[in-house]
């Protein structure tokens, strides 16, 4: 049995995790190290940044604890996924110059309907909008009202793209899947001129892109000595946060989606053709092997358990849930206002239709059935679409961790249910890694690495009865404008 092993770095929000597996899908080391509090004065609303610094000591304990419980030796290559969309500027040196703005920043508002304008072309081309939450705006913002700083940076980098250039050394690297929110032209693979023509963002100063999996430099001497890694140990371009997380749940092929259940519903599948939205719903990344990755996030998902049932005993709920399901209530679990899929409606707002008086563990599981319905409509717009989803849906999200849920999804989806046994960022980076050197490829990577932990069945003998909830609350949507 080989003894050779991988390694993914994972740094997002709130603090970094490294794994360390083998060729068959083992963990053989983890690590997880957090974040600390941003200090200084508070931000405007709407504005998230964070220091970098803090991501590479994060990163470095992470890996020097991985790397006393598995001999440096043993490791083949490392990979790294971060947050999508944060943007870090640094000079000549690799230094940066300010804080990241993060993913979540809200500021350059203004600036993305101009980029939108600019890279409408583009933006027709791959089927999506560029939004505020996109990179490009963000170095617009930059360039807009940071003037100086702008003209000192040498390159704008991803926050994987910035680990990448600690770890070897090298400026300017990144993957596809980092670049396609700064214009990248996921088609042509290449940068278009519009960036610097339209919106005086120099090409010089965007990082030079890769595919995801591929090996783009070495783990240097200085690393070596902060990680305890081995020097010239081969580091293969990562991916986003998403993407990473996508690899992990085991979707891989054509027809193949993942489903990821947390504060929100994240979905993803694996389509041979480029799928174009005019709705503005979704957007495609591009798989490392050719082929694309349409996907989209709704603004519903599991938000409303502490919005509604904070402090409750949520497993005892989920086990009264499924002995109540199907119920005779009709929920939209929308816990803020505005949905963006499976349509876009900026004024939604949630609703619930039930008796005065429902007892609360009806009301729990009527939430949990509204937010299964919600995912069967994001799956049927998908299809509409003419993007073929499979009869397996892989399913990741801290929602999925509920058997429970599982199978209520499972009976409204009307299709089956796989949940991975590791459920990681940091794993669908190791699989990266792991894409030529363990393995010959990133399917087969997966393959050979994802192993399922359970499948959830729909029951036949309830498909009537969801049949008819999900009509009623397809019903209540409509009546109110929704889709």
């Amino acid at each position: 049995m080989s003894r050779e092993c991988v390694v993914g770095l994972d740094v997002g929000t709130q603090g970094a995790r490294a794994l360390a597996v083998d060729a068959a899908g083992r963990v053989l080391a983890a690590a997880s190290q957090r974040l600390p509090e941003r200090a200084g004065p508070p931000l405007p609303p709407g504005w998230s940044e964070q220091e970098v610094d803090s991501w590479w000591e994060a990163a470095r304990a992470c890996l020097q604890q991985v790397g006393a419980q598995v001999a440096p030796e043993r490791m083949v290559a490392i990979a790294v996924t971060a947050t999508s969309g944060t943007v870090v500027p640094v000079d000549a040196a690799g230094r940066a110059l300010r804080p990241a703005l993060m993913y979540n920043d809200a500021r350059a508002v203004e600036e993305a309907a101009q980029v939108q304008e600019a890279g409408r072309a583009l933006a027709a081309k791959l089927g999506y909008a560029f939004q505020a939450p996109f990179a490009l705006p963000r170095l617009l913002w930059i360039r807009i009202h940071e003037p100086e700083l702008f003209e000192r940076t040498a390159c704008f980098l991803h926050a994987a793209d910035y680990l990448v250039l600690r770890l070897t050394g090298e400026l300017g690297l990144s993957d596809s899947s980092n670049a396609l929110k700064t214009g990248y032209d996921l088609l042509e693979l290449c940068w278009g001129k519009w960036i610097e023509r339209d919106l005086g963002i120099p090409l010089a100063k965007l990082p030079r892109v890769t595919a995801p999996g591929t090996r783009i430099g070495a783990v240097s001497a200085a690393a070596a000595r902060e990680t305890g890694l081995s020097p010239g140990l081969a580091v293969a371009a990562g991916a986003t946060d998403g993407t990473a997380a996508f690899l992990a749940s085991g979707a891989i092929a054509p027809g193949e989606w993942n489903a990821t259940l947390g504060t929100t519903l994240v979905v993803r599948g694996v389509s041979r053709d480029l799928v174009r939205d005019p709705a503005g719903r979704i957007y495609c990344h591009r798989h490392p092997e050719g082929y694309w990755l349409p996907g989209g996030a709704s603004s519903t998902g599991g938000e409303w358990l502490e919005r509604r049932f904070a402090g409750a005993d949520w497993p005892a709920l989920d086990r009264q849930a499924l002995a109540l399901s199907p119920t005779p209530l009709t929920v939209y679990p929308l816990a803020r206002r505005g949905e963006r899929l499976p349509f876009v409606a900026p004024a939604a707002e949630g609703f619930i239709e039930a008796p005065a008086g429902t007892e609360t563990g009806a009301l729990y599981a009527a939430h949990l059935e509204g937010t299964a319905c919600l995912e069967r409509w994001v799956f049927e717009v998908m299809e509409s679409l003419g993007v073929p989803v499979g009869p397996r849906i892989h399913v990741t999200g801290g929602a999925a961790r509920s058997r429970e849920w599982l199978q209520i999804r499972a009976d409204l989806l009307g299709r089956t249910l796989v949940r991975p046994q590791v459920v990681e960022a940091a794993f669908g980076a190791a699989l990266l890694a792991a894409a030529g050197t363990l393995h010959s490829s990133l399917s087969a990577a997966v393959r050979a690495m994802v192993h399922p932990e359970c499948a959830v069945e729909p029951r036949p003998a309830l498909r009537d009865a969801y049949e008819a909830l999900y009509a009623r609350f397809r019903e209540a949507c409509a009546r109110r404008g929704y889709g």
